[in-house]
């Protein structure tokens, strides 16, 4: 099967992740102010998302909270459900947290502009997991208010 990026932005995937979906787990999200991440999970508190850092770095003790939320090192830590498990990595190593997506069952997966896996867009979405790439929440927003 072959996708395109229309697949990967279907407006009604968009749309309910970010109307319905509550819970974002951020993958790459650390305490650094000057990481896309970072600006990405501000503006998901600010439109009522509850965000969730996902990073090697909350392993260690004493790790800080971000955005006042304590981080967690792996998807496979997190102890309630996940609405959308959205993906700061490069393509390269963007798939595999596709995967542990669907396996934890969270609601739906994104990749952030420029990730770009079809692989784990055809797995993910086979699995009965909807799936965006190639964009972000900010753009999508922006869209809308104009």
């Amino acid at each position: 099967m072959t996708t395109s990026q229309q697949d990967w932005q279907d407006q009604a995937t968009i749309d309910h992740m970010l109307d319905e979906a509550e819970t974002w787990a951020i993958v790459g999200l650390s305490g650094d102010p000057g990481r896309t991440a970072w600006s990405i999970a501000r503006l998901l508190q600010e439109r009522g998302k509850r965000i969730v850092p996902i990073h090697p770095q909350f392993a260690e003790p004493g790790a800080l909270a971000v955005h006042g939320e304590p981080g967690y090192a792996s998807l496979a830590d997190v102890p309630f459900p996940i609405d959308v498990v959205d993906v700061f990595r490069r393509s390269e190593a963007a798939g595999q947290f596709a995967d542990e997506a669907v396996k934890i069952g969270a609601g739906g997966v994104w990749f952030q502009l420029g990730v770009i896996d079809e692989a784990a867009f055809e797995r993910t979405v086979a699995a009965g997991v909807p799936m965006v790439m190639n964009t972000c929440p900010a753009i999508e927003w922006r869209k809308r208010d104009r």
